[in-house]
């Protein structure tokens, strides 16, 4: 089924659930609360795991129940951990706001024992990430471990994936070193100086990031789809009513990189990133939102 190391933070979502967003000062009642696994990189493993992909996960973790969390979540996907046990520091966690009508979300998150992820150990794992079918990263753990992870998988022949979330100054040379680079819409704009809107604009900006050196930009648009470079727009699968928002980008890029390890192509590849995230956004939480294969493959089936 293919190979996935993904590199990143494991943090325990703390969710709520409200009409709206209190303002600076104030409080206001919530209509719920929930408490589960989260963290880009975890996210993406177990998306990529629940597809079939052979899954492993390079990160930190603190000494604490968050911790035991993210060790029961992964051996439930079935993701390989190699998550170093930190003495000095905390599991990360996050806090989620989910606006009722819409299912949108504003989050903050505080990535703990993630912070710690160093050089060091990306060079150890690099017999792991040369091994790989394909690499993915993002940007919640320090940019220079993200850097490094690239290198690596660069340098072994490794497809390599950057989810360029959150959106943060890069540095030089790193989109060079991607086969592929998925912002959405916002880290785009942060990305290129383009906002995108439409096909139109992801073109344009597009454009830009190939003259940065990605081999292929894929923008992720949301309730639009994923525009993938030299294809256009592939446009987003529906998979019932909208619940949650919160874990889609997570999905997309989990089902991406398992659909390029099997051998599909790009646009196989974004189709069922595409159908993951759309099964995915009808359930609330982020991991536990993850489809499985089965599920994922009776959807592109049915598009």
């Amino acid at each position: 089924m293919g190979r996935v190391i993904i590199l990143g933070v494991f943090v325990a979502d703390t969710a709520y659930r409200a009409d709206r967003m209190p303002r600076m000062g104030e409080t206001i009642m919530g209509n719920a609360f929930a408490l589960g696994p989260g963290g880009k990189g975890s996210n993406q493993a177990v998306a990529a795991a629940r597809m079939g992909a052979e899954t492993h996960f390079i990160s930190k973790l603190g000494q604490d129940d968050f911790g035991k969390l993210a060790l029961d979540t992964w051996a439930a996907a079935g993701v390989t951990p190699h998550a170093e046990a930190c003495h000095d520091s905390y599991t990360g966690a996050a806090h989620i706001f989910i606006e009722e009508s819409t299912g949108d979300n504003a989050i903050i998150i505080a990535p703990g024992a993630g912070a710690l992820i160093s050089t060091d150990d990306l060079e150890a794992r690099a017999d792991l990430i040369a091994q790989a079918d394909v690499f993915v990263t993002q940007l919640e753990q320090p940019m220079e471990a993200a850097m490094r992870g690239l290198e690596i998988a660069r340098a072994a022949g490794v497809t390599t994936v950057l989810n360029p979330a959150p959106a943060a100054p890069l540095p030089d040379g790193m989109l060079a070193l991607c086969d592929y680079v998925t912002p959405n819409e916002t880290e785009c704009e942060a990305l290129t100086g383009i906002a995108v809107h439409t096909a139109e604009d992801a073109q344009k900006a597009g454009q830009v990031l190939r003259d940065m050196g990605v081999g292929t930009p894929i923008i992720t648009m949301g309730e639009q789809g994923a525009w993938l470079w030299e294809h256009g727009l592939v446009p987003a699968v529906s998979a019932g009513p909208v619940v949650e928002t919160t874990g889609a980008g997570d999905a997309f890029n989990g089902g991406f990189a398992a659909a390029l390890a099997e051998g599909m192509t790009a646009v196989q590849a974004t189709i069922y990133g595409c159908a993951t995230a759309g099964l995915s956004v009808t359930k609330a939480g982020t991991a536990p939102s993850m489809p499985d294969r089965a599920a994922v493959i009776a959807l592109v089936a049915a598009r």
